[in-house]
């Protein structure tokens, strides 16, 4: 994923140098909301490209403004691409892919990547990652990770006259965030994304370690420091994912920040209930939009999961997921 703080990078406005050419897209296995887009039929169209992954905190946050930049410069000749390219193996599944797009109401092209094609010809690093393009075919900015949208918006308006639009309006898309998509509280952040499968795992506070792709039965130890986290109860560490192999497994993670998410899945994909503790208690008014004031949920896809929104003060807290059925699948823990 990328950095959890939007960057500056390119020059400042106005500046726009050639920074490479649209290489083309037919690396995608697959086209949704459109039929397969060729850099020769894209060429007189503004285009931008933004490379997602449907469970990506980050890319989900730039979803609204994504959505209304594509609806308001359509007619001026804007075309915007989203190059789904996926983290983890179940976004490869184009039915989750097309399912996670209709439930985020995203209707503009998507480029399935399934094989990075796409990814490696743009030399891509981040999720998400905006490449603008002009009428001719030419990459004139990027931006990495989220933020910065007054700029984006003003680049796309730039490319638009360039191209010899001249009926489009200088105000920006009128966005208020909500639910999964409001911004971070970037000032009361202190904990980064923190990965369960131990091909990236950081922080990892059970006595005795992983034990890399076998059953072990692990305990919690009775404190984490800040940004540690633990398991308890039987699970088998993966590279990417961490599964429950008995009823009653917990993971554990000491935080810093609003809101803590994580990409869950099932490995049956049979219903498997949790049960989430803040501090020991039920979370009552810091629940998120996936679990309920008595801290009660089920995973029933494979998907980003909300479990804590606070509205109070941000301290340092633990947070405790209780999983009450076999077969949980964890991936990364992120925040907000």
């Amino acid at each position: 994923m990328a950095p959890n703080v939007g960057f500056e990078d390119g020059p400042a406005r106005g500046q726009l140098p050639v920074e490479g050419e649209l290489p083309e897209l037919d690396g995608a296995t697959a086209w949704l909301n459109s039929a397969p887009l060729t850099r020769d039929a894209l060429r007189g169209n503004v285009v931008v490209v933004q490379f997602c992954t449907f469970s990506c905190i980050n890319w989900l946050r730039t979803v609204p403004y994504v959505r209304a930049w594509a609806e308001k410069y359509r007619d001026a000749g804007l075309v915007l691409i989203g190059a789904h390219s996926p983290e983890f193996p179940f976004e490869h599944d184009q039915a989750k892919i097309r399912t996670a797009l209709d439930r985020l109401a995203v209707e503009h092209p998507i480029a399935v990547d399934n094989d990075f094609a796409i990814w490696r010809a743009f030399d891509n690093a981040y999720w998400p990652a905006l490449y603008f393009v002009d009428g001719d075919g030419r990459i004139r900015h990027h931006h990495f990770g989220e933020e910065d949208y007054e700029r984006s918006e003003r680049v796309i308006q730039q490319l638009v006259a360039e191209s010899g639009r001249d009926d489009v309006d200088g105000d920006l898309v009128s966005v208020d965030p909500t639910g999964v998509f409001r911004a971070a509280d970037w000032a009361a952040l202190g904990t980064p994304e923190t990965y369960v499968g131990y091909a990236r795992a950081t922080g990892f506070a059970s006595p005795g370690g992983v034990d890399p792709d076998r059953g072990k039965a692990y305990d919690a130890p009775s404190r984490l420091a800040l940004n540690q986290w633990a398991l308890a109860g039987d699970w088998t560490v993966g590279d990417q994912t961490t599964t429950l192999n008995e009823p009653g497994g917990r993971i554990l993670h000491r935080f810093h920040g609003r809101d803590l998410n994580l990409v869950l899945g099932s490995r049956t994909g049979a219903p498997v209930r949790y049960r989430v503790r803040i501090d020991g208690r039920p979370p009552a008014g810091a629940a998120g939009l996936d679990t309920d004031p008595r801290g009660e949920g089920t995973i029933t896809e494979e998907r980003l999961h909300q479990l804590i929104r606070q509205d109070g003060p941000i301290a340092d807290r633990t947070v405790e997921i209780t999983f009450l059925d076999t077969g949980a699948q964890a991936y990364v823990f992120t925040f907000g």
